[in-house]
């Protein structure tokens, strides 16, 4: 009689993927870099949320950061773009399938240096993307220098201090454009998840600047974006819960005034107060408190700023529904009439 147990049931999402079916290639990355404890956050969020992976279409430029999508969801779409321009090309796949869940990796030189003329258009036309930066305050591939998200008065392992001050993505995000802006630690599990759902049930540019510290070049005494100075400068706006719409359920909080953000699809975003009143929907208010944190030398975490009333690019450009690369001849051509009706106007 044979003695051998049954293998135990394999673990599946809502949609019958199993984890495994979320991931990608082994990280070449340094170990301990921040960048690859944010590649595990979106696994397991895609994961829990259900998401078809191979709807899912990532972006990125150059950089350490860029290398990171090749880390997650291997079943999904790809395109590694030149260095500052993944705005351009997200925005090109997003408006000929808006059928796709569009995810930009970045890193603060990609977005913040080269790329910051295309991250402000992509900020001022709402586009439905999950944008995720990936800041460490320098570029790791060629050897450490200040990038431009650097603060003033950093310094790097060789001893330059940083003298020029920094550019802060968030505040550019909740002025120019984006509806949803966060910011979150690598180190901080728990927190950038609820944040990550939050970007994948949210119909608008998601922009979530995550510090995310480079072990080789910047998690030293004098920078301000180690895990040394995160764990000691981290000031949480709140704790961060998500509840989709699939589990409409209650959760347990502690004390504490509740906020409460429906999205788009009927997802709630829990947002329990700690040591501040803060309301994630004036835009006026998360530049201030932004400005006030700077000023004290606090690193705020958590959602800045959320707006679920605007519309986003795909809609305000009255997109039929069906990816426009389907559509035949007939529906994309114009008819001769058409043309010369145009040619009348133009004589």
């Amino acid at each position: 009689m044979s003695t051998s147990t049954a293998p135990p049931p394999r673990k599946v999402n809502r949609i019958g993927l199993e984890l495994a079916q979320y991931k990608g290639g082994k990280t070449t990355l340094c170990a301990g870099c921040g960048h690859n404890a944010i590649s595990e956050r979106i696994i397991e969020c895609f994961f829990e949320m259900g998401v078809q992976p191979w709807q899912v279409a990532k972006f990125s430029g150059i950089g350490c950061s860029s290398k990171s999508p090749a880390y997650f969801l291997s079943l999904s779409h790809g395109f590694n773009g030149v260095h500052g321009r993944a705005p351009a090309l997200a925005t090109g796949a997003i408006l000929a399938n808006r059928n796709l869940l569009g995810v930009l990796v970045t890193g603060d030189g990609d977005t913040a240096s080269i790329g910051i003329g295309q991250f402000v258009h992509l900020l001022r036309r709402n586009l439905p993307l999950i944008y995720i930066l990936e800041d460490n305050g320098v570029y790791g591939l060629t050897k450490g220098q200040f990038s431009a998200t650097a603060d003033l008065g950093s310094r790097l392992k060789t001893g330059v201090v940083n003298e020029l001050p920094p550019i802060d993505c968030c505040l550019l995000g909740i002025e120019l454009g984006a509806t949803l802006v966060a910011r979150s630690f690598s180190g901080d599990k728990r927190q950038l998840q609820a944040i990550l759902k939050a970007c994948i049930a949210h119909q608008g540019l998601s922009i979530v600047d995550v510090i995310s510290p480079c072990v080789t070049f910047n998690d030293h005494e004098g920078s301000t974006k180690s895990y040394s100075y995160m764990k000691e400068h981290d000031e949480p706006l709140h704790e961060v819960s998500f509840v989709p719409a699939y589990e409409d359920i209650a959760i347990e909080m502690a004390e504490g005034e509740v906020r409460e953000v429906e999205l788009h699809d009927g997802s709630k975003l829990r947002l329990r107060k700690l040591g501040r009143d803060y309301d994630p929907t004036s835009k006026l208010n998360a530049i201030q408190t932004l400005h006030q944190a700077h000023e004290s030398g606090e690193v705020l975490t958590g959602i800045l700023y959320v707006d679920n009333q605007a519309k986003h690019f795909v809609e305000l450009l009255n997109l039929v529904d069906e990816p426009l690369g389907t559509l035949p001849p007939e529906r994309v051509v114009p008819a001769r009439a058409a043309l010369e009706e145009i040619m009348e106007e133009l004589r």
